[in-house]
């Protein structure tokens, strides 16, 4: 893998905003009181430009990402409503927020745990959700419940260390990359918003890097852009 397999993918992505049919493609365009990406990619960015943001924040991007940093874009145009963008501020260095849990910057060097750990970890916490039945009032239901949300959000801030929001396609379900620690170069979905899990794209053979992640969603809207009517 290397920025060699991005040859043409920028000019693809710009080629399908002049599709009609391409509004056919979730989150490309303005809907439901979202604003869509509209096939626009930012400017890609120099050696010189990733190197400092990763020297920044403690960490080597992904090769394929690292590749569509330089070769295609600094983010935009993706599934769905967009690709967080990496620009400098005056702070330095930071991913703009898409939606949903942003970015940790200050976790990114913590290593993100295994697929195994965080899965269980994840379901012993579900298993502690407290139940109505066992408490004799409201406030005392209300109180524990409130604490294991408090867990709750503890943990998930443990599971996304090392990672990196980089879309959000509504309602709160956003897709992750993993950037430092055993799982580094895989995607990550959250599914929490539908009472799913915070877990990784494809299986521990076939795992789903940045690069098969964002080719296949060129792919599919390409092939909306062409379906007949």
């Amino acid at each position: 893998m290397g920025v060699s397999d991005w040859g043409g993918v920028r000019e693809r992505v710009e080629a399908l905003a002049r599709e009609d049919r391409s509004r056919r493609v979730f989150g490309a365009w303005d809907a439901y009181g979202a604003r869509g990406h509209h096939f626009r990619l930012a400017d890609p960015l120099s050696e010189a430009d990733v190197s400092e943001a990763e020297a920044q924040w403690g960490v080597s991007l992904p090769e394929g990402y690292r590749g569509f940093l330089l070769e295609v874009g600094a983010g935009g145009a993706g599934p769905g409503y967009g690709l967080s963008t990496l620009g400098r501020v005056a702070t330095g260095w930071l991913w703009d927020d898409t939606g949903g849990a942003g970015t940790r910057h200050d976790r990114l060097r913590h290593p993100c745990p295994s697929a195994e750990h965080s899965s269980r970890r994840q379901a012993e916490h579900a298993g502690r959700e407290p139940d109505e039945s066992a408490f004799e009032d409201e406030d005392a239901y209300a109180n524990a419940y409130r604490a294991w949300l408090e867990e709750d959000d503890a943990l998930f801030t443990w599971s996304t260390s090392g990672a990196v929001n980089l879309s959000h396609e509504g309602c709160g379900y956003c897709y992750w990359l993993i950037v430092s620690g055993p799982e580094r170069g895989r995607m990550w979905h959250d599914g929490r918003p539908g009472d799913g899990t915070f877990s990784p794209l494809g299986t521990p053979g076939t795992p789903v890097g940045f690069l098969d992640w964002y080719l296949d969603w060129v792919e599919k809207s390409e092939a909306a852009a062409r379906r007949p009517r």
